[in-house]
């Protein structure tokens, strides 16, 4: 039955034309493509050539960069709890003594080189509470040490220098577990707090600036020095382990963008391609995270100790630390791998192919930057410096390269010339490839620059402070200065009878004003006797026979007058400085604990020991120094080994077949010393000479410290012998691999 509502097809032998769907994406499953994607990064990381050495490259930079996080992290949550513990312990000064509750006063001290804190504190009343750390209050004449004090003042057999020993501070009292500081009650309250220079105070609980002893620098100058001398070598090592067996991922990315791929294509297959070593990097970084978490951590060089209790109230940030390097790994990696397409051409061609003109105005800039900084007024004319710095040391490597595709070009022009095939092939080579020159001289360039600027840095020392050594050498452990501005005439005779018998007790007044310099010696005639000296009623001017005496004189041209007395000393001559001798060494423990017995705050040392005392302090933020330095450039050496061994890998695979076109070997060893040998030798002579230039222009800057030309020839020596290795090795390498070489369809 037909009609116009019937539903029998008029046409039962033709099929039906489908209806055309508007959205085919809509029955697809879209994340079984990027599951792919991911998977094919993942077989790529285990089959394409170099595999093993790139997947080690990315677990040391991953690794790197965990650990530069771990830094930052450290140092912030350090910085914090110094200053919550610097806040609980500082003093609240009152100018009311009525309402005072006690007495505080601070003076610094030393055990040998290395300064430390001393506080004094005299309650006055007996509800109190005593300062954060402390249980209680000493008692008269005694005196709590921190750990780290009663370790050195045992190994100089000080124990019990400022009273009798009481015990430790505990850790919430201390900046750090590595502080050396001591709370001392003196043995009898001060007869006039104002005049012996103690303060009031009602309690503890302000900020406020004590024993800054204890690495005095801020966050904000210890997160850059972890920036430069550690996260700057840590992304360099990444770049490098980014772009290790670069050539064969170039290749699929241009397949896969020749397919269509998209960026978010090629950045997942990317990501699945470094996540392992990524992971595996992260991995080696929870062992120094769990050691901060799990006890107190001792620095190596510096000493400093880091506090358990910071770390562990930072622990969701070191956590966090942990997540992140990773991420920013792989973020990295993928924006380091991009292929970009020619306007004019249909060819794809890599972004590694080409270096862009702007790193060299870049380094021009800093290069004038550096040359116009000291004309700069002071204060900029160290950010101008700094700023120059890094811009020129961060870009010289493109100039490097820059120079190398020159030279390699006019070394290709030389070889087809010759028929040098080895030379031929090495110059367009060069010239074909800046950025392995750039991955290649950078260890180079940073290298050499920042050993010698360690050098620059470590001479700061200064004349004078070597001079004060020497001076403290040749006079030994007999002759020592007492000094303190608060001097009495009591403590002058307490001291007198506490010292330990066979020493002599001087005052010293010195005049270094006017043309002529003298220095006044008062004592009794049978101290200035034992001493070889007259015994005059009045000044008399004098030569001294005892060593002891002329370099004590030796500051006021050698002038030195003595005077007998009779009785006690006169402080008002002694003007705060006494000067006490023995017949021989060993007793300088016995001589301090009568001098801090007889005044609470006075000084011993002997002559010149407050310029080694500042040398020493010096050096302890040298140590920072080599601690971040030395990590810095280890992970720098790292790189270049990675990216001399990646150039080892693909010269062998590009050489091998020219042992059959020519005919025998030596063209490996002539490539490899024209390719690698000869651009690392001029990346050494152009650091040495801009290291040679900018040194000079940083010891302007630092106004002390001077430049050493054995420790940059050194450094150019080591540096040139490696590049003549790397060359050889790579055509060792090459010739080995020569007779396995069989032909391919590539």
């Amino acid at each position: 039955m037909t009609g116009p509502h019937s539903t029998r097809n008029p046409h039962p032998t033709r099929n039906p034309r489908p209806t055309p769907n508007p959205h085919p994406t809509r029955n697809r499953r879209p994340g079984r493509l990027w599951t792919q994607l991911f998977r094919v990064g993942l077989a790529a990381a285990r089959t394409t050539p170099g595999t093993r050495l790139r997947f080690w490259a990315l677990l040391v930079a991953s690794a790197a960069m965990a650990l530069t996080a771990l830094a930052f992290v450290t140092t912030t949550a350090t910085f914090e709890g110094r200053t919550q513990r610097d806040t609980a312990r500082g003093p609240v000064l009152t100018d009311n003594a009525h309402r005072a509750t006690a007495l505080w006063k601070e003076a610094i001290d030393s055990f040998g080189a290395s300064p430390h804190g001393v506080i004094y504190i005299e309650p006055l009343t007996a509800d109190s509470p005593p300062p954060p750390g402390l249980a209680r209050w000493p008692r008269p004449g005694e005196a709590f040490f921190s750990p780290e004090l009663a370790r050195a003042a045992e190994d100089f057999d000080s124990l019990d220098r400022y009273g009798r020993y009481a015990g430790t501070i505990d850790p919430q009292g201390l900046r750090s577990p590595s502080e050396r500081m001591a709370y001392v009650r003196p043995a009898h309250p001060p007869a006039d707090p104002t005049a012996q220079s103690w303060q009031y105070i009602t309690g503890f609980g302000r900020l406020f600036p004590m024993n800054q002893d204890t690495y005095p620098h801020t966050a904000v100058e210890t997160a850059g020095v972890i920036a430069v001398l550690l996260a700057v070598p840590a992304l360099a090592l990444l770049v490098v382990a980014t772009r290790v067996g670069s050539a064969t991922r170039d290749r699929r990315s241009r397949l896969v963008n020749a397919l269509g791929a998209s960026w978010a294509h090629r950045a997942v297959i990317n990501v699945g391609e470094a996540v392992v070593p990524a992971a595996a990097g992260t991995a080696v970084a929870l062992l120094p995270a769990a050691l901060l978490l799990a006890t107190d951590v001792r620095l190596p060089i510096t000493g400093y100790v880091i506090d358990v209790a910071d770390t562990r109230r930072a622990w969701p940030e070191l956590a966090g630390a942990l997540v992140v390097s990773p991420l920013l790994t792989l973020v990295l990696v993928v924006i380091l791998h991009r292929v970009q397409r020619s306007r004019t051409a249909t060819r794809p061609s890599m972004s590694t192919a080409h270096l862009p003109k702007w790193r060299l105005v870049l380094c021009l800039a800093g290069v004038l930057a550096i040359a116009f900084s000291q004309y700069a007024p002071k204060g900029p004319d160290l950010a101008t410096f700094l700023a120059g710095t890094v811009l020129m040391w961060a870009t010289l490597p493109s100039v490097v390269a820059q120079l190398c595709v020159v030279n390699g070009n006019r070394i290709a022009a030389r070889g087809h010339r010759d028929g040098n095939p080895g030379r031929l092939i090495a110059g367009r080579w060069t010239a074909a490839h800046p950025g392995v020159l750039v991955r290649l001289s950078v260890v180079f360039i940073i290298g050499i620059g920042l050993i010698s600027h360690l050098q620059v840095w470590n001479s700061r020392l200064g004349d004078s402070a070597v001079a004060a050594q020497r001076l403290t050498e040749r006079v030994g452990d007999t002759l020592y200065t007492v000094h303190s501005s608060t001097l009495t005439s009591d403590a002058v005779k307490r001291l007198a009878r506490g010292l330990p018998d066979g020493t002599r007790l001087l005052v010293a007044t010195g005049h270094p004003e006017g043309d002529h310099p003298r220095l006044d010696l008062t004592g009794s005639c049978t101290d200035l006797t034992a001493l070889r000296l007259p015994c005059p009623d009045t000044a008399q001017r004098v030569t001294p026979g005892d060593p002891r005496l002329e370099e004590l004189a030796r500051p006021y041209g050698g002038n030195l007058t003595v005077r007998a007395v009779t009785g006690d000393l006169s402080v008002s001559r002694a003007n705060g400085s006494l000067v006490v001798t023995t017949d021989g060494p060993g007793h300088r423990a016995e001589i301090e604990k009568a001098a801090y017995a007889a005044h609470p705050g006075i000084n011993v040392d002997t002559p010149g020991e407050i310029w080694v005392i500042g040398a020493q302090q010096k050096s302890n933020v040298n140590g920072w120094l080599f601690l971040f330095g030395g990590t810095g450039l280890a992970l720098l050496l790292v790189a270049g080994l990675i990216s001399a061994a990646a150039e080892f890998v693909r010269i062998r695979a590009g050489l091998a077949p020219l042992s059959v076109l020519t005919g025998n070997y030596q063209v490996f060893r002539t490539i490899a010393l024209w390719y690698l040998t000869v651009p690392l030798l001029i990346a050494t002579a152009l650091a040495t000479f801009i290291t040679n230039w900018h040194s000079l222009f940083f010891v302007i800057s630092l106004r002390e410290g001077r430049f050493s030309w054995p420790v940059l020839a050194t450094a150019a020596t080591g540096f040139s012998l490696a590049a003549v290795a790397i060359g050889l090795l790579a055509a060792h390498s090459a010739r080995r691999a020569a007779p396995s070489w069989r032909p391919e369809a590539d």
